[in-house]
């Protein structure tokens, strides 16, 4: 199998990127991509560490990525299982990158740049939900900010309603922490229990 190699290789064979492909990327968060932000219920949060690489979900309710001025960002660590991998590898490595998406929408935007986590007590009470504050907040300066076209979506259909996977058809959560296990965590009592522990457990 052939493989490319270098950058000459990968321009060879896709050419230069047209104007728009590049005059959408800014160093700082403008009032339109403030909008996408405002309007995202969802991120994926990418990371890097002495491991190897992270790519995390981070959901809630819209504008929940907080945008402080047009070179900050700051993201609120909700709670999850603890294993705070994508923490570890902001303290060892700064650099970061948010992808958001806005379901019904086929524009998704990516932004790049460098992150510190932040336990300063106003900034978290800042963030509370039901009185119930974060552990920490990630902090995030902005490099570089850009719309990525609908391609991606529109291919998948990933809003499509009639697309839409039954979970019955997949290894439920608790199915595969059994299988993993050798039956010493999960099952199905993981399973049943898994909506209420999460609602005692979202904030």
């Amino acid at each position: 199998m052939s493989t490319l190699t270098t950058i000459a290789d990968l321009e060879a064979l896709y050419g230069q990127p047209g104007e728009a492909s590049t005059v959408k990327e800014v160093a700082q968060i403008t009032p339109q991509y403030r909008a996408y932000i405002e309007a995202s219920p969802f991120a994926s949060l990418a990371t890097s560490g002495p491991e190897g690489l992270d790519c995390s979900p981070r959901g809630d309710r819209p504008g929940f990525v907080r945008v402080h001025d047009e070179k900050t960002l700051m993201l609120p660590d909700r709670r999850g299982n603890n294993r705070i991998d994508s923490l570890r590898n902001i303290v060892r490595d700064p650099r970061v990158a948010l992808l958001f998406l806005i379901p019904g929408v086929g524009n998704t935007l990516r932004v790049n740049g460098r992150a510190r986590i932040s336990v300063e007590p106003a900034l978290l009470r800042s963030f509370a939900v039901e009185d119930k504050a974060p552990r920490s907040v990630m902090v995030m300066t902005v490099d570089a900010v850009y719309f990525q076209c609908a391609r991606a979506l529109v291919r998948s259909e990933l809003w499509n309603p009639a697309r839409h996977v039954d979970p019955k058809g997949l290894p439920s959560a608790g199915q595969i922490l059994a299988a993993l296990s050798q039956d010493r965590v999960g099952g199905a009592t993981y399973d049943r229990d898994w909506a209420g522990r999460a609602a005692k457990t979202m904030w």
